[in-house]
């Protein structure tokens, strides 16, 4: 049943298709109506989606938020006005305004002006605006387009198909044949909603987020999106983010997100793996209001596999859903999960993990684990680890705890003199590190044990001389 929350965007669709279509790609206009169509027919899941029964989407949606379809531009340099909280990790760095690649002054010139940040990629590779590279046709890119909303279907998600009826521009990263970028990609996605020294009130912001990742046979990529909130505003963000890793290629891909109470996320992340490929793949949550992170993970070639880790750390009343599920298609593939929560407040965090293992995946090895703390009686989470198996010949485990700290690890440190607020610090520190631990980029992984203890502690704001949220 079509409600308030899905018509409004009905409206703005048929109003604005055509200002929509003037501002977009052939490649993100060909399949626009069909999404809109999709959209139209399923509206917002309700809880009694399985998939979305964690998370009230009509609720999310129903405010009267403003989109920025005209692609009118935030007059401010990222690179001049902005430092990211995890810096010095050598990677080359973008930036992404709401939902347009910044492009500045060109990338000559922003690579004169920030040689360490901004250096030059290996030939072949390409990380670029969608609409930029697909406006000048070539073969590559007549390739590289057919890979667009090829994963994430819009027949089976209305978030996906609201994120790709509106979605005007997104970022397209690209790496040849055997070609290894050793230098991390580092994509700081920031919510601008008001133009610095603005003299009328803008209003709450929408944003529909594209990425789109193609690695060929032999390509490695090491990529990290930092999410980040800039204005004190209501913000509504969509992210799509397709994901197709050919042969014995390798995808490390790292989801950050501080953003504030006033933030509402919903990524969708689509990933398909060809024989003996890797991915490992990363999502962090450490500030934000209401997120809703979902992974569809797809073994298509043999002998593939999938690292794939979440932590998580809430309080007030901030909630945080994670859905995953992870299709064996073929034999020999190995899939592992690791997801932890501390929630403090009245915080509320859910996991749903699905592995399917589908007729013929025989050899298939999974692992599914979900590890919670809940510091406070008011803080709840839901979890529901998942296994549907049509094969005979697996190895495949699923777990789940939800508890509360160690009462004898605690009276054992005060007797040593620690205090209680600091023992708690220190086992919660210890809890979530296990994940940490795991990434191999290791940059981050050390300057995320910093944040980590700084956010148990209180202390994590915005970055110090940030700008842009003055």
């Amino acid at each position: 049943m079509i409600t308030s929350s899905e018509n409004q965007y009905i409206e703005l669709y048929n109003e604005a298709r055509q200002m929509i279509f003037d501002h977009a790609p052939e490649a993100m206009n060909a399949v626009r109506d069909q999404a809109f169509e999709d959209f139209r027919r399923q509206g917002f899941p309700s809880k009694k989606v399985e998939r979305y029964k964690y998370t009230d989407m009509q609720k999310l949606f129903a405010p009267n938020y403003g989109v920025n379809l005209s692609r009118l531009e935030i007059p401010v340099d990222p690179y001049e006005a902005f430092r990211c909280d995890v810096p010095n990790l050598s990677t080359s760095l973008y930036f992404v305004v709401n939902d347009s690649f910044y492009r500045g002054e060109g990338q000559e010139v922003r690579s004169e002006r920030l040689p360490k940040a901004f250096p030059k990629l290996p030939d072949g590779v390409i990380v670029d605006s969608i609409a930029n590279v697909f406006s000048h046709p070539s073969p590559l890119t007549s390739h590289l387009s057919k890979y667009y909303a090829k994963l994430a279907e819009t027949s089976e998600d209305a978030v996906t198909a609201l994120n790709t009826m509106l979605a005007q521009d997104g970022l397209l990263v690209y790496v040849p044949k055997h070609v290894k970028v050793d230098r991390a990609i580092q994509v700081i996605n920031i919510l601008k909603a008001t133009p610095q020294n603005a003299q009328r009130q803008v209003p709450d912001l929408m944003v529909n987020r594209r990425v789109l990742i193609i690695l060929e046979e032999g390509a490695e990529v090491k990529m990290l999106f930092c999410d980040h909130a800039a204005d004190d505003k209501n913000f509504l963000a969509t992210q799509v983010i397709e994901a197709y890793v050919g042969e014995n290629a390798s995808l490390d891909l790292y989801c950050l997100e501080e953003t504030h109470h006033k933030n509402i996320r919903v990524s969708n992340v689509y990933i398909e793996q060809q024989a003996n490929s890797r991915v490992n793949h990363n999502v962090i949550t450490l500030h934000n209001g209401v997120t809703r992170n979902k992974l569809d993970l797809t073994f298509s070639g043999e002998g593939a596999g999938c690292q794939c880790y979440g932590c998580v750390i809430a309080d007030k009343q901030q909630h945080v859903d994670n859905n995953t599920l992870i299709i064996h298609q073929v034999p020999h593939c190995t899939s592992n999960e690791l997801y932890k929560y501390v929630l403090d407040d009245k915080a509320t965090g859910a996991f749903a993990g699905r592995v399917l293992v589908e007729h013929g995946a025989q050899k298939t090895t999974s692992q599914m684990t979900n590890q919670n703390l809940t510091a406070t009686k008011e803080a709840r989470m839901y979890t529901q680890p998942m296994l549907e198996i049509y094969a005979d010949d697996v190895k495949c485990a699923h777990g789940s705890t939800v508890g509360q700290l160690n009462d004898a690890a605690l009276f054992y440190m005060r007797q040593r003199g620690i205090s209680l607020e600091e023992a708690k610090l220190l086992l919660q520190n210890a809890f979530i590190n296990e994940v940490i631990d795991h990434m191999q980029l290791e940059p981050l992984r050390d300057r995320l044990h910093y944040l980590v203890e700084k956010r148990f502690r209180g202390e994590l704001n915005k970055c110090a001389g940030c700008r842009l949220c003055k």
